[in-house]
């Protein structure tokens, strides 16, 4: 079972394996077969939008090939809805990378989560190689272009924190989301109510919001707690990076933008504003801002029927 044709899938046809983690909306389990499939199982089944998630579903199928292929290899995109007696329980997704694991001096086999590279390492951690400063930079970039890419499909991710980003260093410096049916599209209700991670919220959006500004303001923290090493580092505290992982350029560029991220709801540099500070230029042009794009998705993309088929999405300014 590969699960790449989106079409949903009775529970019954699955081999599951053990469980691998249970959480605050779901139990995973490993899914026997090819694909290195996992099943996500929600907790509350009943509360969650099965709608929401076939449109989530079917955004993936309506990429390039080339953009799925880089969805799939940088986030745990739903593949397929699983359902039980005609009910979505959950769905199925791919294994992140075995390259985003590491294994502890007990010899069990961890996901490497950001929060490793937020504190110094400590006993427990000693098995797990740390980055060198170019590395520590270049999985920061990596985290900004995979935020501002999501973001341009139209989306909102919402629980951004230390717990549901892995990276690598191997091959090369790159970073995978998890928790992806947490994702929602821009405009649209989300699979189950969007969570928020205590030390990862944003105090200055209204109650219960969860937007793309709240978005820009998580990312900010996880830039400066990265390239700080800091775990709790906020806008109001100073940013130092750890030493060698900026120039002088990109560190004057970085430190502008930490500041203009603690400023009010709505007025958070986005994504491309913190690649061109990355990136060491000289001038930052602070713009008004925007909603993200609203992905405009073939409806009949995710009927609840069995004619469900697959189309094309497209992107437009909306709110």
């Amino acid at each position: 079972m590969t699960a790449d044709d989106g079409l949903d899938v009775e529970q019954t046809r699955l081999a599951l394996g053990k469980e691998l983690a249970t959480g605050g909306q779901g139990r995973v389990h490993e899914v026997g077969g090819p694909g290195r499939l996992l099943f996500k199982r929600y907790l509350e089944p009943h509360k969650a939008d099965g709608t929401a998630l076939a449109a989530l579903v079917a955004l993936r199928l309506g990429l390039a090939p080339a953009d799925r292929q880089q969805l799939d290899r940088s986030a745990a995109w739903p593949l397929c809805r699983v359902l039980d007696g005609g009910r979505v329980v959950g769905f199925l997704m791919r294994r992140a990378p075995d390259s985003m694991t590491w294994r502890s001096a007990k010899g069990d086999v961890k996901l490497t989560e950001l929060q490793f590279l937020l504190r110094a390492p400590k006993a427990g951690t000693r098995t797990l190689r740390q980055p060198t400063p170019a590395e520590r930079y270049a999985l920061v970039v990596g985290l900004v272009e995979l935020v501002d890419r999501l973001h341009t499909m139209g989306l909102v991710i919402g629980d951004l924190s230390q717990a549901n980003v892995l990276w690598s260093l191997d091959p090369d410096p790159a970073v995978h989301l998890l928790d992806c049916d947490g994702v929602r599209i821009t405009g649209r209700a989300p699979v189950l109510a969007q969570a928020d991670t205590p030390d990862w919220l944003d105090p200055k959006a209204p109650p219960g919001t969860v937007s793309v500004d709240s978005d820009r303001y998580k990312a900010a923290l996880m830039i400066g707690r990265v390239l700080a090493q800091e775990p709790y580092l906020t806008p109001e505290h100073e940013l130092t990076p750890v030493g060698g992982v900026l120039d002088e350029r990109r560190e004057t560029a970085v430190r502008r933008l930490w500041g203009l991220a603690g400023g009010a709801y709505g007025t958070r540099p986005d994504l491309g504003q913190w690649r061109v500070a990355l990136a060491g230029r000289d001038t930052i042009r602070l713009l008004a801002a925007r909603p993200a794009p609203r992905p405009v998705v073939d409806r009949s993309l995710f009927d609840e029927g069995p004619n469900r088929r697959r189309g094309t999405i497209s992107l437009r300014d909306g709110s």
